[in-house]
């Protein structure tokens, strides 16, 4: 089958879907849950708050050393052989976490689990860029992602219903029921066209040994950073924020991380449509980080109000960082086919696990500035961080995938 009779609603598509479903119900199932799975093993709210921010940020770091080593392998032995193996690490991983005791146990399982998350959306995004052709990927890949970002909502329902160490089983057993639906997706032409070839395939170093390929995987991660911002500080720690804003009644960070994702799924729906409209990735984008932008400030003045405003704004910050695919979309675009699954999974976990770096900025300011002040400073650097690496970054939108990089 040629890559022109692939369509958005193709096999592909809709298993890269549901991959992506599963990949975002397990990666932030922890968030939905932290309170409640925290507070079963003994810990206070103190600690809840503390360690959960450890555990979040060993779970990123694993995503990061996933990224790389799925992505090299993506490269090196094709993109469905990536796929499988990743769901497989990190479906034993959501059932190891059924199982936890201690903190620290829950911190190395969910760094398993990170690895294993790591392939995924890179993998998929990869696959459905080369199948698909180049007027309908941005709209493919974004199906992708609001599809499957909807795993966040179902994450929460389940958490409403069951059990937490239940809901870890669950995901377990959805990854697995996934690997029997891979089956049927073929591997992209592009790649099978040079596996036996002697280029040099997977080559990880090959991104820091000439400036201009640095330069552009660099942009390619930065201007991804909000997201996780978004997501890893204000979402999931949304309760904490609350009461230093003196919100009028108790915030469920579960619930504020449903609305986040909910909105997330639909601007990434929307924004594959607005760009195909455009004709340019980078202008979509700059309208998702203005939405982003003024909702952050929204946020910050939050002070007395209630509750159901406190999810309102939530769901607005997430529907300003869906741009999620359209980001990673960018990325595997301006890198060649036999670097490009390397890239496009090594970019979106090195933004997950740039949150550590963004978590240490936030700490670190708060004996200075204070709680609320030094979340406001973080979310300042990095929107412009990301704002001048979107300007410096090229335009990809009419881009031809099928080339090598030497």
């Amino acid at each position: 089958m040629t890559k022109k009779e692939y369509g958005i609603f193709s096999l592909p598509v809709i298993i890269g879907a549901l991959g992506y479903f599963v990949d975002i119900y397990d990666l932030l199932l922890f968030s939905i849950i932290r309170i409640p799975s925290l507070k079963s093993l003994g810990l206070n709210d103190a600690q809840i708050a503390s360690d959960g921010l450890f555990i979040i940020n060993i779970q990123m770091i694993g995503l990061l050393v996933g990224g790389i080593i799925w992505g090299i392998l993506g490269d090196k032995k094709g993109r469905l052989k990536v796929l499988f193996a990743s769901i497989i690490l990190y479906s034993i991983g959501n059932i190891a976490n059924g199982f936890v005791q201690t903190v620290n146990q829950y911190a190395i399982v969910r760094f398993i689990t990170g690895i294993g998350l790591a392939g995924e959306l890179g993998a998929g995004i990869t696959l459905v860029s080369e199948l698909l052709p180049k007027n309908k990927r941005g709209i493919g890949t974004s199906l992708v992602a609001g599809i499957g970002l909807t795993g966040a909502v179902v994450a929460f329902f389940l958490k409403e219903n069951f059990h937490w160490r239940t809901c870890y089983f669950i995901g377990g057993g959805l990854g697995f029921l996934l690997l029997l639906l891979r089956v049927g997706v073929l591997e992209s032409g592009m790649f099978k066209s040079i596996e036996k070839s002697t280029v040099k395939k997977g080559d990880f170093f090959m991104l820091f040994r000439k400036w201009n390929m640095f330069s552009k995987y660099m942009k390619a991660i930065l201007i991804g950073l909000p997201c996780w911002y978004i997501i890893g500080i204000l979402i999931s720690f949304s309760k904490e924020f609350a009461v230093k804003m003196n919100v009028q009644g108790a915030i469920d960070p579960g619930k504020a991380v449903m609305y986040a994702y909910v909105a997330i799924s639909i601007g990434d729906v929307l924004i594959g449509f607005i760009s195909q409209w455009l004709k340019s990735r980078k202008k979509a984008i700059y309208i998702f980080y203005a939405i982003t932008a003024l909702s952050i400030i929204w946020f910050f003045n939050l002070n007395g109000t209630n509750v159901s405003t406190v999810y309102i704004v939530c769901a607005i910050l997430g529907f300003g960082t869906g741009f999620w695919a359209i980001f990673v979309t960018m990325a595997a675009e301006q890198f060649g086919t036999n670097i490009r699954a390397t890239v496009a999974t090594t970019v979106p976990n090195m933004v997950r696990g740039s949150l550590t770096l963004i978590s240490i900025l936030f700490t670190s300011l708060q004996p200075v500035f204070g709680y609320l002040k030094s979340a406001w400073i973080t979310g300042i650097v990095v929107m412009v961080i990301a704002i001048i690496a979107m300007y410096f970054t090229e335009e990809t939108f009419h881009k031809d995938l099928n080339y090598l990089e030497e």
